[in-house]
């Protein structure tokens, strides 16, 4: 009779581990396209997705134990670790899809030129993008988790969690259950606001009279709470200096900037009791979305020289010597050949799908992909170093670099951009997840299997989210109801080297070499302080943020980020355990809600 221990090992004469088993990817699988479409919501919404690794490996542990209860532990086989780490690679490659374009590019090139794409053929460019950054991700895992023994921050995270629901048991139980508790509610919440009652937005509609315009109210401005669980989800996530950013921003923008333009006649008072978003952001978003970009830009040159030598000093340290890594020398890496054929053909696709799909020209194809050899290497180091994987940065110099060689095709502007993003989005995701399992003993060939069966399935329901969640991106995007900051923030410069600077509104150029500065004084500020101190200052891309996306989401960050701040300083044992299931529960549950109803009024419209 066979036993089985947590990590997945059947001890008989020797062990077998389990890890890359039909459950285990079939598990990734759903998991995957279950989650997907939270991260184009949420993406489509503020413009941030979230690592769905721990919720993946959660939900699995809390799918399998009821399994096994209900249908007898002889007949299910316990849900191993390393069984796990492949169902959490899949599931985390395929919510990552979004990366390759789906919330940023693709959309701003609907807006811009009309250029859609059906759902089989936006399937195989996401697929055939991502596939780049996989294939480059599996080639510098040995200098990068092995040599450099770079930390990857959400690797280790999810290495941690994973290690301590298997050696507590009811551990994983009660993170599960809070996470489905966060879920349900928030999509209990949105369903209700969708189907039976709209519920309002609450907060007191001071006059502004001062400003000469009797009309205007912050209500109007947005200063209001949303009953959204989402934006409060996605700010226990990112933190108190981020919340913090959010409010600075909102208050700049929508309490001093908007009303001030108004006032002066720069954008158009709206009629009644409108918001005034819609008008405002067409003036917002240039000093916004220079103020990331600059940011963004001048972090990522901070990051140039230490990445550098790193990708030069390629002499293991004494701690390689003798590594106490698991799994180093009993899973080998794919062989190199294979790897460069891999390369080849992933070359020679995306070139192609440049050239058949957007008209972009044989050799300004192939040098966008040469291109992101070089920068999807940069964003691992960066991303192993912080564990933000710097794609918006990495998607805008590319985007400088064509829109210079050819400043009037906004399509090549764009669609090489994204192939960047994308290649750089899901090299991190995947070495993230191989820094998971280099700790915990994994298979790196299970892992690769992983991760492309994720991108396989990451693209065919990404895409299909995205198709039925904004049918129309040019006239559902950049609203109230669908910000789309990052697609702005993409559309604005593929703009700028098409039309100039003087298609944009009267005083945009003031306005986005104030941003630009001071965009590029916090990237410097924050770059010089010590680590203890940096937290201080504000985050430059947050407040640019706050320019583009209506007033009542910063505020829903705000309260949620300050919220878990609270709760970690009363309760910080509790907090480590729980914010961040119930956070992703949120996040999740109105994100599945809100494609579901999207679904049902397109079913019932047809």
């Amino acid at each position: 009779m066979n036993d089985s221990d947590p990590r997945g090992m059947v001890h008989d004469d020797q062990d077998i581990p389990r890890q890359l088993t039909l459950r285990a990817a079939a598990t990734g699988a759903v998991l995957g396209a279950l989650l997907v479409p939270c991260n184009v919501y949420s993406g489509l919404k503020i413009g941030w997705s979230f690592n769905m690794s721990i919720a993946a490996a959660l939900l699995s542990c809390g799918f399998w134990g009821i399994a096994r209860r209900g249908l007898g532990q002889e007949r299910i086989p316990t849900w191993g670790l390393l069984e796990n780490n492949v169902n959490q690679t899949c599931a985390s490659s395929a919510a990552s899809i979004i990366s390759a374009g789906l919330v940023a590019p693709i959309p701003a090139l609907a807006i811009l030129t009309g250029k859609t794409m059906t759902w089989p053929v936006l399937s195989v460019w996401l697929f055939t993008v991502s596939c780049i950054g996989v294939l480059v991700g599996l080639a510098l895992r040995r200098q990068m988790l092995v040599i450099q023994n770079l930390p990857f921050p959400s690797g280790v995270a999810t290495a941690e969690t994973v290690r301590e629901i298997y050696a507590q048991g009811r551990e994983a139980t009660l993170r599960v259950r809070y996470l489905l508790a966060g879920g349900l509610l928030s999509a209990a919440i949105k369903l209700f606001t969708e189907f039976a009652y709209k519920i309002p937005q609450v907060g007191p509609a001071i006059g502004l009279g001062f400003w000469r315009l009797p009309t205007l109210t912050t209500r109007n401005l947005g200063f209001v709470f949303d009953p959204s669980l989402l934006m409060i989800g996605f700010g226990a996530i990112v933190g108190l200096r981020v919340g913090l950013s959010l409010l600075l921003g909102a208050v700049v923008a929508w309490g001093i900037l908007a009303p001030w333009l108004l006032s002066t006649g720069r954008v158009l008072m709206p009629v009644g009791d409108q918001t005034v978003f819609t008008n405002t952001v067409e003036f917002l978003l240039w000093p916004g979305v220079a103020m990331m970009v600059t940011a963004a830009l001048v972090s990522f040159g901070f990051s140039l020289p230490g990445t550098i030598r790193g990708l030069l000093n390629r002499k293991a340290g004494p701690e390689d010597e003798d590594s106490d890594q698991p799994g180093e020398d009993e899973h080998p890496g794919v062989p190199w050949k294979l790897l460069l054929i891999g390369l080849l053909l992933a070359t020679v696709a995306t070139t192609v799908a440049q050239v058949f799909i957007f008209g972009i020209e044989p050799h300004m194809g192939l040098l966008a992909v040469l291109l992101t050899f070089v920068l999807a290497v940069v964003a691992a180091r960066v991303s192993g170093e912080t564990g933000i994987p710097p794609i918006g940065a990495l998607g805008k110099v590319t985007q400088l670099t064509f829109g210079f060689i050819n400043p009037n095709n906004v399509t090549e502007n764009l669609m090489t951009a994204n192939v960047t993003g994308g290649a750089a989005g899901q090299c991190s995701d995947l070495l993230h997840d191989l820094k998971a399992g280099l700790l915990l003993g994994a298979s790196v060939r299970a892992q690769a299997a992983a991760q492309f069966l994720g991108v396989l399935v990451g693209s065919l329901a990404g895409s299909a989210a995205y198709l039925v969640l904004v049918p129309d991106p040019a006239n559902m995007l950049l609203t109230k109801e669908w910000p789309a900051p990052a697609v702005a923030t993409w559309k604005a410069v593929a703009e700028l080297f098409r039309d100039g600077i003087d298609a944009a509104p009267s005083g945009a150029l003031t306005a986005s070499l104030v941003g630009a500065i001071v965009g590029a004084t916090l990237a410097v500020v924050n770059a010089q302080l010590p680590e203890k101190r940096s937290h201080w200052c504000p985050s430059a891309v947050s407040l640019g943020l706050a320019f583009v996306i209506p007033a009542f989401y910063s505020i829903s960050l705000f309260i949620g980020a300050a919220a878990a701040a609270i709760a970690s300083r009363l309760a910080p044992e509790w907090s480590r355990r729980f914010i961040l299931p119930i956070s992703a529960g949120l996040v999740a549950g109105e994100s599945l809600a809100g494609v579901a109803s999207a679904l049902a009024t397109l079913l019932v419209g047809k």
